[in-house]
Parts: C-alpha cells; sequence; structure tokens
C-alpha cells in the first residue's frame, strides 16, 4: 500500500499528524507507523526558522543509533527535515518514550549503499521511492550525542 502513488499524495497530510498526536498523547511510546516498521519521532531545530521541529519517521535501529531515509515519499524534494538536520545536526530522537540525545551524518554513497540492503530489509518501500523520484534519497546516521565524543 505504501508504495502505491495514489498512497503517497494522501499519506503526507494524514500519517504525519496522526503519529505526532499518538506520540504526545503516549509520552513518545506509541505512533500508528510503528505497528508497521520501528519508528522516531525526529526533533531537530527548523534551519530558517530555528524553532523545533517535531516529524515522525521510520527507522531503522542501530545499536544505540538509528537510520532514517528522506524518502518524503518519493515527492520530488528532499524533506525539510533533513534540511533542518544538514543546518543544525544536533538533534533529539523520541524511541519508544525514551529522549535520545543525537548527532546527525549524512551517509555519502559507499555508506549509503553498504547499508542499503539493511533498509530496504525493513521498509521495501525505499526501492520503490527510489525509482519514482529523480533525486537521491538522503540517508541519514543518528548516534546518540554522548557517543560522539569517544
Amino acid at each position: 500500500m505504501a508504495a502505491n502513488p495514489r498512497f503517497a499524495k494522501v499519506a503526507p497530510s494524514i500519517v504525519p499528524k496522526l503519529d505526532r498526536f499518538l506520540s504526545k498523547v503516549s509520552g513518545g511510546r506509541v505512533m500508528s507507523s510503528s505497528a508497521i516498521v520501528p519508528s522516531i519521532l525526529l526533533v531537530t531545530t527548523g534551519a530558517r526558522s530555528g524553532k523545533q521541529r517535531e516529524t515522525p519517521l521510520a527507522t531503522v535501529p542501530l545499536g544505540e543509533g538509528f537510520y532514517v531515509v528522506g524518502s518524503n515519499f518519493a515527492r520530488e524534494s528532499h524533506p525539510a527535515w533533513s534540511y533542518n538536520l544538514l543546518a543544525n545536526p544536533d538533534a533529539t530522537v523520541v524511541f519508544k518514550g525514551d529522549r535520545i540525545a543525537v548527532r546527525a551524518h549524512l551517509l555519502d554513497a559507499a555508506e549509503k549503499a553498504a547499508v542499503w540492503g539493511e533498509l530496504t530489509a525493513l521498509w521495501p518501500t525505499y526501492d520503490a521511492y527510489e525509482e519514482r523520484t529523480e533525486r537521491d534519497l538522503r540517508v541519514f546516521e543518528l548516534r546518540p550525542a554522548a557517543q560522539q565524543a569517544e
């Protein structure tokens, strides 16, 4: 269903709002999308506004960190949260009720290729999204800030 272009037209206006609401009322423990894939609420600092922005995202947990893909439902533009991470890589992840300070790293082509199979094993729709858009989907690694000093 998620790979269907019609779903991609409707979902961006419904799914994030629903997931933000469910995350808020459950203290970050529940999102509708987490019934299908592991999900986080990513809190970034707006690249232009400087305001805190909350975005529910599918994720691939990585030890104590996470991978996230800027699929934007295969739209032609990168998602706003990815611009925010490029401008301000320090962010917060809410995962299963835990708030984790993270630092984002945009994967280069080789790093992305090394993990793409793991990402699509969890969410095969990423392949369909990449086929439908001409842009290169951004992939970020979100590592706990505490690990950055190591």
